[in-house]
């Protein structure tokens, strides 16, 4: 079985308080980018033996800590499903705050739901999901969420985008959750996100906004000329995706994006 496992952008990212649990609280949007993606592919294998192979985008991490691999196994602890041949064709740059690893494991999840027969509707789905991280329920609906609490809690959002033309853009260095999470501030916005994005996307600039881009931005400044390099070529609204190091940009019409340095560089319509 192969799926197109595409990454995800958030149209803002408030960070509201610091939960008694360690987490966050928050408040993003999340869209997914159906153009660039993983390709994930998932076969049954003999046995209970889990087998992962990469190709692409190099990325490190020792197989048995990788998201796929740990999403394979909890489906085995949870519904005793046997072995599965793991496949990974990495496209998604990683440290970027777009998902890719998050949207690779529920590729796994829900495709052992297929192969195994298991018939999970979309809310367990996603519960399970939950169990790998804050943002991976949200690839079972791969729609427009409204998401909050530490970013599992999630509601349909319309936004409506059709027509215009996205660029996202990712620097040589990343940004960790550890160290995006380590320099935030948090603060109740003075409305909620919700709200701001029925805006104009003219207004959006100064109304929906990523509390990350901040402190990230003074320790990387590069990351911070890359969105002024974005709003200067035209831009309806540019911002950094989740907690980095990808940028994305809003036009009306197809960008022309050179850079001086080594980015990576993805443009679709919407």
């Amino acid at each position: 079985m192969i799926i197109r496992a595409n990454c995800k952008i958030n149209l803002g990212l408030r960070v509201v308080r610091k939960r008694e649990d360690g987490y966050h609280e928050l408040q993003t949007i999340m869209l997914p980018v159906k153009g660039l993606y993983d390709i994930v592919e998932v076969q049954r294998n003999e046995g209970n033996e889990i087998a992962f192979s990469q190709c692409g985008i190099t990325v490190d991490c020792p197989p048995d800590k990788n998201l796929m691999v740990r999403a394979a196994r909890l489906m085995q602890e949870r519904y005793g499903v046997g072995g599965v041949r793991l496949s990974l064709d990495k496209r998604v740059p990683f440290g970027a705050g777009l998902g890719g690893g998050s949207s690779d494991a529920t590729a796994v999840i829900m495709a052992i739901d297929t192969l195994y027969g298991l018939n999970l509707d979309k809310r367990r789905l996603a519960t399970l999901a939950a169990e790998l991280g804050s943002d991976t329920p949200f690839f079972v609906y791969n729609t427009p969420q409204y998401c909050t609490s530490r970013g599992e809690v999630m509601q349909p959002i319309d936004i409506d985008l059709e027509g215009l033309w996205l660029a996202v853009v990712k620097p040589d260095e990343g940004v960790s959750t550890a160290e995006a999470y380590g320099g935030i501030s948090p603060k109740q916005p003075d409305e909620e996100l919700c709200h701001s994005i029925t805006a104009p996307i003219e207004e959006w600039q100064t109304r929906v906004v990523n509390d990350f881009e901040h402190h990230i931005f003074k320790a990387h400044p590069r990351i911070a000329e890359l969105k002024e390099q974005l709003l200067s070529s035209g831009a309806l609204y540019a911002s950094m995706s989740g907690s980095g190091s990808a940028l994305f940009a809003l036009y009306r019409t197809r960008p022309s994006l050179q850079f001086s340095d080594p980015i990576f560089l993805h443009v679709e319509q919407l």
